[in-house]
């Protein structure tokens, strides 16, 4: 189940006592993690003595024993195996064995006062019998890494959370400034957002305030050239390639950069020829559904041939900016193709 749902599962009712935090969104995770040991131990009373705590695995003999073993200064026994590999594929994990089928009974069946707690940070084969067990038994989360395209449920929640919100031009700013990190870093963000509760006295978030949060990355600072290339506004767009230079952003960013925004282009192109359009572009291209549509109106005053030489000019660039055989003109030279009408 997703986050929101395995949540909801543990602030109401009786726990169970078998739990999988699976996946790659390590944030969800942690949040999940502290959630049911808040749970398991209220106000903190018990913790030190119930909770063990183990990286990686414990011999499955030994798991076995730990379950089974009643507490003797707590009311609980609480293991929790962080970083656990027994919900890898069996080829990774070494496969079924007679420890192992005595380990699924037994989480069948637990003792009323043990708890365990599986950390999995990856995504967990669904195939395996334990997996089944505790999904029959327990509770599993299953927490997907986010991208830009599916995020809007976590701001959400977390303007919600904040007692704020934010007007339209802030929101595509947001979505714009995301849609440009590689990896979407929630960690980050939910410190970022905690940070302009702290100092905004207003309800509504700027778009003043975010520029000012996200200023110091150069993946989003670069958000505005990329944006004049898509505008094909030449005079801008090298007014900022030359800022970003002079700001110190080395070339390797920003040919990454302008080459993932090319290809985004001619994906588009691509996409549209078939009929998918609009914020139906959002999920082949790994984009928030708002940045998507804005995307696919610029690509469509692209030439497929232009984009082509665009992209070799960006790979020429890269190698003679690598071995010292070139300068920054090279750049120069793709923006003024791309912003050409």
């Amino acid at each position: 189940m997703k986050y929101s749902e395995f949540m909801a599962k543990i602030r109401k009712g009786e726990l169970p006592h078998v739990f999988l935090l699976s996946g790659e969104e390590h944030y969800y995770i942690d949040k999940a993690k502290e959630a049911l040991l808040g749970r398991l131990f209220p106000d903190g009373r018990g913790r030190e003595d119930a909770l063990q705590k183990v990286d990686g695995d414990l011999g499955l003999d030994a798991l076995l024993a730990g379950i089974e073993s009643a507490p003797f200064f707590a009311d609980k026994n609480v293991i929790l195996l962080n970083g656990t590999n027994l919900f890898r594929d069996s080829k990774q994990a070494g496969g079924d064995t007679k420890e192992l089928d005595s380990l699924i009974r037994l989480l069948g069946d637990m003792p009323p006062y043990s708890y365990i707690i599986f950390i999995a940070p990856y995504k967990a084969d669904k195939r395996r019998k334990l997996y089944k067990t505790v999904a029959k038994y327990g509770l599993v989360l299953e927490s997907e890494a986010l991208r830009a395209w599916n995020i809007n449920d976590w701001l959400q929640d977390k303007l919600r959370s904040l007692h704020k919100d934010m007007d339209r031009e802030a929101y595509a700013y947001f979505a714009g400034a995301v849609s440009m990190m590689q990896q979407v870093s929630l960690s980050y963000l939910d410190q970022e957002f905690d940070k302009l509760a702290l100092f905004s006295k207003d309800r509504r978030i700027t778009k003043a305030e975010l520029v000012e949060v996200f200023s110091g990355l150069p993946e989003v600072s670069i958000f505005a050239l990329l944006d004049a290339i898509s505008a094909r506004d030449s005079k801008k767009a090298l007014t900022l390639l030359h800022r970003q230079l002079a700001d110190g952003t080395y070339f390797t960013v920003l040919v990454a950069l302008l080459t993932r925004h090319v290809r985004q282009f001619w994906q588009a192109k691509v996409l549209m020829k078939k009929g998918i359009r609009g914020k139906a572009l959002a999920k082949p291209l790994e984009l928030n559904p708002f940045i998507a549509e804005k995307l696919g109106r610029a690509a469509a005053g692209f030439d497929e041939a232009m984009l082509k030489r665009a992209m070799l000019m960006l790979i020429d660039a890269d190698y003679l900016l690598k071995t010292g055989q070139a300068g920054n003109e090279v750049l120069e030279e793709t923006v003024i193709l791309l912003c050409r009408k």
